[in-house]
């Protein structure tokens, strides 16, 4: 078996490993375009895309035509050999709707494969409603931990200034890819079955979150917002306090042990979790 994955191309898009400073300063602006960060805080330099590059870590890039349209950034992490960190991803509008996340993705997930690992992890803000659709859903992987305001500070316009809270997602590559990804459910009939609403969000500018309503033997609902990007530009106020109504409602949730739960995500941009329980293996 080979060690190098190779290019991978679906509908125009072509993904490869990318090693060149030329490659790599392209790769900056693709991040650059997606973020647009303080240019004295971008998320990462040419020097270290070159070292990793080097070093045998992942840089990879997706093109259509002769044009970058997005890239990937991973790195080996530990438990040392099994696993792989997965630090940034980024896709740029020429990219939208050609499923080039998706395939910097697969292609991740074979080149890791191919160096003998089992494991992914990355994480995501999980107010961004699309994001948690695409990493639960769609790649099946599994949100493992909430961290609170993970990086700090970051500078960048998607962030709006507020709080960096992150989910730590952990994709499993023995397992097989999710069958059904239409995240398609009816909250109302959930709600109807027994299961609660963790945020109260009748107000959506003041969502209240309801930690007397969770019990073990629930199945709870956690609503975001559709387009959190758009209302931290249009009402940051109303952006920073669904990140601290999320913050929460969600972390109480994600525990690890014999209490672990069952996580989806649906289409109508709610988190589901199942009872405590439900989500060991």
């Amino acid at each position: 078996m080979s060690l190098s994955p190779g290019p991978v191309a679906v509908r125009e898009v072509e993904i490869r490993e990318l090693s060149s400073p030329d490659e790599l300063e392209e790769l900056i602006r693709i991040f650059d375009d997606v973020w647009r960060p303080d240019p004295t805080r971008r998320p990462v330099g040419v020097d270290m895309l070159r070292a990793l590059s080097h070093s045998g870590n992942y840089v990879a890039g997706a093109f259509i035509g002769d044009h970058l349209a997005g890239g990937s950034v991973a790195f080996f992490s530990s438990p040392a050999g099994e696993s792989l960190h997965s630090h940034i991803t980024g896709v740029t509008r020429r990219g939208r709707g050609r499923h080039v996340g998706y395939l910097l993705k697969m292609h991740q997930r074979r080149w890791a494969l191919e160096r003998g690992l089992s494991t992914i992890t990355w994480t995501f803000d999980p107010l961004v409603a699309r994001n948690a659709y695409f990493n639960i859903t769609k790649l099946g992987a599994t949100p493992t931990h909430y961290y609170e305001d993970f990086y700090g500070e970051l500078g960048d316009e998607l962030s709006g200034g507020s709080d960096s809270d992150r989910v730590l997602m952990s994709w499993s590559l023995r397992e097989p890819m999710p069958e059904n990804t239409d995240g398609a459910g009816s909250v109302e009939a959930l709600l109807a079955e027994g299961a609660v609403s963790a945020i109260d969000h009748s107000d959506r500018a003041r969502p209240l979150p309801h930690h007397d309503r969770v019990t073990p033997e629930a199945s709870v609902v956690v609503p975001v917002p559709r387009d959190v990007e758009a209302m931290r530009a249009a009402h940051p106020l109303e952006a920073a306090r669904w990140r601290l109504a999320l913050r929460d409602a969600l972390s109480p949730l994600l525990v690890d042990g014999a209490s672990r739960r069952s996580v989806r995500f649906l289409r109508s941009g709610h988190y589901v979790f199942g009872p405590a329980g439900s989500g060991v293996r």
